[in-house]
Formats: structure tokens, C-alpha cells, sequence
């Protein structure tokens, strides 16, 4: 994940559920449930990617006090690339809103 100027669906949907403190339980059902279904995280994936995140110092482990759970949170570093991201996104959006809503 050297470049992250683009984030992959999962790699967004992991990331904007860490912009509060949460364990990784947390996140995957935050996002199954936020997309009612439709985008289901599962364990593999998340690990993988927290672990990325985390050697990009875009994520830290948040609290350390409870060894069952490990939570973890975005970093100013991470914050600043998912921003980036969300207003690619926005862009994205808004040109398809625009074409899809010209007459032919």
C-alpha cells in the first residue's frame, strides 16, 4: 500500500470507521450494518488491512489497557489521506449525478 492517493472500498470503509476509537468487531459490523448488508468486511480482510494501515502510521493502536480487544484509531496522517479521498469520491459523485441527470 505504498500509494494511497486512491483507497480501495474496504480500505475507505475501514478507515472512516476508525476516525472514532473502535476494536475490529466493531468496524465490521459498523459497516455491514451502515450499508445495510451490502459491503460485509470479514476478519481476513480486516486484519490485513489494519495491519497495513498501521506500518503506514495511518492507524495506532488506540488503547492498550484491555489485551482482549485491541482498538485502534486514525492517525492526523490517516485523517488527512481519507479526506483526500472523500472529496475524490465527492467529485466522482457528482459527475455521474450530472450525466446520468442530462437530457439525451
Amino acid at each position: 500500500m505504498k500509494s494511497l492517493e486512491q483507497l480501495t472500498d474496504p480500505v475507505f470503509y475501514i478507515m472512516a470507521a476508525l476516525a472514532k476509537p473502535k476494536h475490529g468487531y466493531a468496524v465490521m459490523s459498523l459497516v455491514e450494518e451502515t450499508t445495510n448488508g451490502a459491503f460485509v468486511i470479514g476478519p481476513a480482510t480486516l486484519y490485513t488491512i489494519i495491519k497495513k494501515l498501521l506500518a503506514e502510521e495511518l492507524i495506532v493502536l488506540h488503547d492498550a489497557s484491555d489485551s482482549r480487544r485491541k482498538v485502534y484509531v486514525l492517525t492526523e496522517k490517516g485523517r488527512t489521506v481519507l479526506e483526500k479521498d472523500i472529496e475524490r469520491r465527492k467529485i466522482m459523485l457528482t459527475l455521474a449525478e450530472k450525466e446520468l441527470t442530462k437530457g439525451d
